[in-house]
């Protein structure tokens, strides 16, 4: 389908999405949501990309957060509609087999924020800014922050960030392991490519699985999910990638992975 709010890209087995609303400062709109939603079912099929970078257009903003403007008049249901489909879109960026990276230019903020969290890894500008600031709004957050950050960042911190709306910047974002990695606005996109390039080189169905197992097990007990490994683990051993790969380094050359 053709999309209005995004720009979508492909660099040598690399997916780059853009947030493609840069008057709005990216604001997430519904139909922004609902393009993200189904270029995300396009992805997830096409074993040409083996990663994925998602950023925000322009250099003020990742994603400004949901579009207020939008919310504002919402009754209860529509503003239900408006979390499902945002949480829809975000939770397949999250599920998605293939690894991905968000590389924060400026503002990710409440929605945008949510994008940020339900990524595998995150690469912020020096000007990067992220918070939840929706108690400012009266409303609680809506696409997933409420969930993701605890899990990413611990109880206390979360619930400082969500409770106050405070924004921080990336210095603190990297602290708090919100951010693994702090770059300079010009080198955001090249820090982000060398980690997804590296990714793409390895071994496509072990970083799936490898992926799936993280996803999995963080919502089972440690006994559960050490069990569910040692099933992905004995899986692996049925692919033609795991052939290679260890041939390869026993006759100590780069292996040729074919992503079977």
């Amino acid at each position: 389908m053709a999309y209005e709010n995004l720009l979508f890209e492909i660099r040598d087995g690399v997916g780059l999405i853009t947030l493609n609303r840069p008057k709005a400062l990216n604001a997430l709109n519904s139909a922004l949501l609902t393009e993200l939603g189904h270029l995300l079912d396009e992805i997830a099929v096409n074993e040409e990309i083996r990663a994925v970078v998602i950023t925000g257009s322009g250099d003020k903003a990742f994603a400004a957060g949901a579009d207020i403007s939008e919310m504002q008049p919402m009754t209860a249901m529509e503003g239900r509609k408006f979390s499902a489909n945002g949480m829809n879109a975000i939770t397949k960026l999250e599920t998605i087999p293939q690894p991905t990276i968000a590389a924060v230019n400026g503002f990710a903020l409440g929605g945008g924020c949510e994008v940020v969290l339900a990524c595998d890894i995150r690469v912020a500008s020096t000007k990067a800014k992220f918070g939840q600031p929706e108690v400012n709004l009266g409303v609680t957050p809506g696409f997933g922050a409420t969930q993701r950050l605890p899990r990413l960042v611990g109880a206390g911190i979360a619930k400082e960030l969500l409770l106050t709306g405070d924004v921080i910047n990336a210095e603190r974002a990297h602290q708090i392991g919100l951010a693994n990695h702090v770059v300079e606005p010009e080198e955001l996109l090249n820090k982000a490519f060398e980690i997804a390039n590296k990714i793409a080189s390895k071994g496509q169905l072990a970083v799936k699985m490898t992926k799936q197992g993280v996803n999995e097990g963080l919502n089972m007990d440690v006994e559960r999910g050490l069990q569910y490994e040692t099933e992905l683990f004995a899986l692996s051993f049925s692919t033609e990638d795991q052939k290679e790969g260890m041939a390869a380094f026993l006759e100590k050359r780069a292996a040729a992975f074919k992503g079977k």
